[in-house]
């Protein structure tokens, strides 16, 4: 997590701490040589331990990474609510779940130009898409209780099959390299996952799952959108960790992306904002405002999250818009 402590800032709360056990001002910063261990008490050890501990936990909060956002730029098309988006095979390409208009829109992933859409005549309120390792892509075709499959030519998708049994208004949609096909479905609140066309698997207690989105690992992140956690799941859909609560702050988490050391990047809708977490559950920031807006570093409801190299696309739904950023550590 980011330090609120500054250098001049830590100094200061050591030297309260320093003064508050009776001690001389500049004790925490002599060496460790040149404390007369043997001469303390107990008591003593126990105020010279807590001080080593204060700076070594300090330390390691102030080398905590966090990143610099740069705004590169944001779509023109007409998108109505827009939500999770997905880079193509070939990385040169886009792929928008535009919800309202019921189809898939593809841009141009460098200059956000409109390059082609498909699936308006029989999709209706799409919210997610990925491709499995042979360039068929998958849809959360939501209103029609199913997810539909295409082979892929060009930017044109043809309809080859669906996916509908025991889910309803599928939001998340994750191909999953062991060959199975997870889907989040919001209206009947579980994940089932689905190996050659069949249920091999069900994780039912959710409130509108959404996303699906895989670790380095193989692991999956889930977003529990109405219950405001996200939970990491093991392919066979054991919980191995939850997060929740007042450290996060989550209202509605929708869609996200994991970076390659396994930092999670997740949209929060209705704090308007992305909250980008490490591995082990610390919160290294957040951008946005926390409320409604349109500019750099502002968002309307965000859904949809995609990262490749130091380049972030971000479904600024609200906004009816695809922004681009450069996201690199400080």
């Amino acid at each position: 997590m980011k330090s609120v402590f500054g250098a001049g800032s830590t100094l200061i709360f050591l030297s309260l701490i320093s003064r508050e056990f009776g001690w001389d001002d500049r004790m925490p910063y002599r060496s460790i040589r040149s404390l007369e261990i043997e001469t303390f008490g107990r008591e003593e050890m126990l105020k010279a331990v807590a001080i080593v501990l204060c700076v070594i936990t300090l330390a390691s909060a102030a080398k905590a990474e966090t990143f610099r956002i740069e705004f590169l730029g944001a779509s023109t098309t007409a998108l109505d609510n827009p939500h999770d988006i997905k880079l193509g095979p070939d990385g040169k390409r886009l792929f928008v779940s535009d919800v309202d208009n019921d189809r898939v829109v593809v841009l141009d992933a460098d200059s956000l130009a409109l390059l082609d859409h498909f699936g308006s005549d029989h999709q209706g309120g799409t919210h997610d898409v990925d491709f499995d390792k042979d360039g068929r892509l998958y849809v959360a075709d939501t209103h029609n209780g199913r997810v539909t499959i295409y082979e892929m030519a060009g930017n044109k998708g043809r309809l080859v099959g669906e996916l509908s049994e025991r889910i309803r208004g599928p939001e998340g949609v994750l191909v999953h390299p062991n060959g199975r096909i997870y889907v989040g479905a919001a209206w009947s609140n579980n994940l089932v996952v689905y190996e050659n066309g069949k249920i091999v698997g069900e994780l039912r207690g959710l409130s509108s799952p959404h996303d699906v989105e895989m670790t380095p690992d193989g692991d999956i992140w889930l977003a529990d959108a109405g219950n405001d956690r996200m939970l990491l799941l093991t392919p066979g859909l054991q919980i191995i960790k939850e997060l929740s609560g007042p450290k996060y702050g989550f209202n509605g988490p929708r869609y996200q992306d994991v970076m390659p050391d396994g930092t999670l990047i997740v949209a929060d809708k209705y704090t308007h904002s992305l909250k980008i977490i490490a591995v082990d559950g610390a919160l290294l920031q957040v951008i946005g405002t926390g409320q409604a807006a349109k500019g750099p570093g502002k968002f309307t409801t965000p859904e949809g999250v995609e990262l490749k190299g130091d380049i972030l696309w971000i479904a600024d739904s609200g906004n009816d818009r695809i922004v681009k950023y450069r996201m690199t550590r400080r």
